[in-house]
This record gives structure tokens, sequence and C-alpha cells, in this order.
């Protein structure tokens, strides 16, 4: 690498408080350094508007702890306002940041909290972000949960879609959906060839005859499907090998690859300040992306050395795509048969439904 990431002055200037030593180098590569460093005093080092992309997925608002840290959902966007300030500061007037935040359950009733979209409303209003668009990213793989209300009281359904919130400093940052493209569905190659009669739909948009263009491939939704099912890569090898422990909150490598891919240029610089196992280092790496990763726990960035110990390689484009590439979800009415259903609980589902082997079920207020 030419030069090092943007870092205006000694990391030993940078103000302190209570947390590790934030000059302390853990991982370096050719593109870039993870830090053991508390974030939002690591960044006060880094030049105003040095950075291309931020994406991070940071500690949720959840009412349990986590062994990896997190906010209260109640004092979440008090506790993240010191990172925003630096967000806007060492982000380029083009570049972006993105957020994977997960939502969280108010204690003892089966309604949701509000705290992530506080958090977007105050990074617009009181930081001067735009909301460039949101994504959902839906994990097929995900549990039924949150038990109680899911699977006891069957009062809710899976909660498998997080909120994904792409901001930027100005209304313009630079992006391309010619970099993510994803394949025609079956239908719409079943079109190309059979070909389509323009004319406007009941909804009023008018499609033209440039609808029946074949432009090799289609522009994704703002949903994005990946299954976490990491379970036998490189890194979880390392951690075993060495006795460390797992990053458990980790995102696929597929959510940092797609942002970086859809917002960033080749050499750009691409910054996730609550690291975890340094995924997005790794694919910044891989991607010809320079990155700075900060993590506040240490055992998790020894970890995170497994990911380093080959010269990364790129992905190779599919030439034959399979039914085995789409994760499909049913639409609904596929089971619904008539309108004889069991009633609703009056009250709610308040009282919880206990079932004895043999015996009809009972309720219990609880």
């Amino acid at each position: 690498m030419t030069r090092k990431p943007p870092l205006s002055r000694g990391l030993g200037d940078a103000p302190s408080r209570e947390g590790p030593p934030i000059s302390t180098v853990w991982i370096e590569t050719s593109h870039g350094r993870a830090f053991w460093a508390d974030s939002a005093i690591l960044m006060a080092a880094f030049e105003r508007a040095s950075i291309d992309l931020i994406v991070t997925s940071p500690p949720f608002g959840l009412v349990r702890k986590k062994e990896y840290g997190n906010a209260d959902a109640d004092q979440y966007v008090e506790w993240f306002k010191p990172f925003a300030n630096e967000f806007r500061r060492i982000l380029r007037p083009t570049g972006s940041l993105v957020i994977d935040i997960g939502g969280a359950w108010i204690p003892g009733q089966p309604t949701k909290s509000l705290y992530q979209y506080e958090l977007l409303i105050t990074l617009c209003k009181e930081f001067g972000f735009h909301l460039a668009q949101e994504f959902f990213w839906w994990n097929p793989s995900r549990l039924p949960t949150p038990a109680e209300w899911v699977n006891i009281r069957r009062i809710r359904v899976k909660d498998a879609v997080n909120t994904i919130f792409w901001l930027s400093r100005t209304p313009w940052p630079k992006a391309s959906n010619r970099r993510v493209l994803t394949p025609y569905s079956e239908s719409m190659r079943t079109l190309l060839v059979n070909g389509y009669r323009a004319k406007k739909r009941p909804s009023g948009h008018d499609i033209s005859t440039k609808f029946n263009v074949d432009n090799g491939a289609a522009i994704p939704p703002n949903l994005i499907a990946v299954a976490n099912t990491e379970s036998n890569s490189r890194y979880l090898k390392y951690c075993e090998e060495h006795n460390l422990p797992p990053h458990p909150a980790r995102f696929p490598a597929s959510i940092p690859e797609f942002f970086i891919r859809f917002l960033t240029d080749p050499r750009d610089i691409v910054f996730d300040p609550f690291a975890g196992s340094c995924i997005t280092g790794e694919v910044a790496e891989r991607l010809d992306r320079r990155w700075i990763c900060a993590e506040i726990r240490d055992e998790y960035l020894s970890g995170a050395r497994g990911r380093f110990l080959d010269a990364p390689t790129a992905n190779v484009r599919k030439t034959q795509i399979s039914d085995d590439d789409f994760y499909k979800i049913a639409r609904p009415g596929i089971l619904w048969n008539g309108v004889l259903e069991p009633a609703l609980p009056s009250d709610g589902g308040r009282a919880r439904p206990l079932f004895t082997p043999g015996r009809s079920p009972k309720s219990k207020l609880v």
C-alpha cells in the first residue's frame, strides 16, 4: 500500500478515556489496519473528509446484555451520538454511511422498540445525514423468535429481517447499481424470449418497448436475502485451533460486500468502527479497497487474524446460474383454505397457553 489510511496526527495525541490503548495496531496488511481501540477515540485522529464508506453492524440496542457489549435500547441514541458526530466529520462529501441494525422487543410484551427509527431520525435531523435508501436483510435461516410470542402464544410471526440504513452527507453520494446486478428471474427470461407488448399497466405505469431489452442482468431490490449460516470457515477454524471465542454476532460477508461494491471504487477507504471479527476488512482487502477496522474487544481481534493468513482471492463470476443460487419465499395464501378458522384469542394472547400431552390446551393468565 503506497500510503496508509488517513490519520491526521499520532494516535497518542487523541483524546483519552477508559478503554483499550488506541495506539495498538492488532492486524496490518497491504491494504489496511485493524486497531484495538474505542472507535470514538480513534476517529478523532482521522483527517476530516477522508473516508469513502463507513459500513458497520453496531451492537444492537437489546433488552438482554450480550457478551460483546450493547447499550440499552432506551439509551441507544444518546450512546450513539459521539460516533455520529465523528462519522459526519470524517466522511467525504461523496461518501456513505451504512448501518445494519436489528430490532428489539419491549420487555414483557409483544411490541417492538422504536430505537433504530429514533436513531435514523436523529442522524438525519440532528446530524444532517440524508437517507439515501433503506434496505432490508432477510435471513432465511433465522430461527422463529421471539419464542414466547411466535412459538408458544402464536400471536406474532418470525422476526427474520434487519433494517440497513444507507445514509450520506449529501443527496448525491457516489453509487452505481450496475455493480450489484442480479440474474434475471425465470419469468423475465421467458419474457425476453417471447417478447412483451408495450402497454400501460392498471397502476398507471407506462411499460414501453425498452422494457424488452436484454441488459444481461436485473437491478436488485432493496431486499437482500442472505442466510447467516457460517459454520466451517477458516475464521472459525482459526478460533477453534487457538482457543479464541468467535464473535457471536457476525454479519455474512455478502452484506458489506454488496455496499462496498455498490458505493466505492478500488483504492477507496472503507471504515468499520464496530469491526467485531473484521469481516469488513477481509472483504475490502479482497476487493482492493483500503480499510480501517476498530474493535474494543481484543479477543475478537485475535480471532480476526485468521481472516488474513492467506492472500485474498477475488470472487469468480458464475457462468451457470441454478435454482440453488436463489432463496424462495412462499406467497401468502398457499395454505389458506376457506373461512373456517379457530377463533382469535379475545385477550390478544395475554393468557399463556399450557399444553399437556393427551389433554386439551388450557390457559393461564400471566
